[in-house]
């Protein structure tokens, strides 16, 4: 990503945007059980656009800004929204797609991935966590909510954020370079 002042900016209100939105609208508003889930949409988009180390640090705002301003257990959203945006960064990285749906499967990737991560660091940091065949209803309905709403979030994100979120060339080719072939370990240095 080229780092410029008003590249940070721009991310930086869609993510405060993003959390307010999240914690006064989005989740008081349920939809079978589940709900549309802003923040991970979020993330995804600019790791989508911006590449690895930007989804990290979105998703680490992202997660500290959730958790500070909801209150709940600190560093839980962090760390698994810096793990969302480094994945979806990376798969950007390593595999350059170009399809106009693929925004449909990486926002259902992200959004399942948070929701299952998210779940499993909660069970294991809460001593007395209750298990609920509910979870899972709730987690399909939000992913499915998240598909619903993925490609025009990811097609305004890029409309946004497209003049200044651009990968540096250089370095996806230095990315996507080849390993080199090389001969056995052992055997350097010895010619015969």
């Amino acid at each position: 990503m080229i780092l410029s002042p008003g590249a940070l900016l721009r991310v930086g209100v869609l993510l405060l945007l993003a959390v307010v939105l999240q914690l006064s609208f989005f989740s008081q508003l349920g939809i079978l059980g589940g709900h549309i889930d802003l923040v991970v949409l979020v993330v995804a988009a600019v790791s989508y656009y911006g590449g690895s180390i930007a989804g990290c640090a979105t998703g680490f705002a992202a997660g500290f800004l959730l958790d500070l301003a909801s209150g709940a257990t600190m560093g839980v959203s962090s760390l698994v929204l810096t793990a969302v945006g480094y994945g979806v960064g990376r798969f950007r990285e390593v595999r350059d797609p170009s399809h106009g749906l693929l925004p449909l499967a990486v926002g259902a990737a992200a959004t399942g991935g948070f929701v299952v991560a998210f779940a499993a660091v909660s069970f294991m940091l809460d001593v007395g966590a209750s298990v609920s065949a509910l979870v899972i209803r709730d987690a399909i309905v939000t992913t499915l909510l998240n598909v619903l709403i993925a490609l025009p979030f990811f097609t305004g994100s890029r409309r946004l954020l497209g003049p200044v979120l651009k990968m540096d060339p250089l370095e996806l080719r230095r990315r996507r370079r080849a390993p080199r072939e090389t001969g056995p370990l052992g055997l350097r240095g010895l010619e015969v």
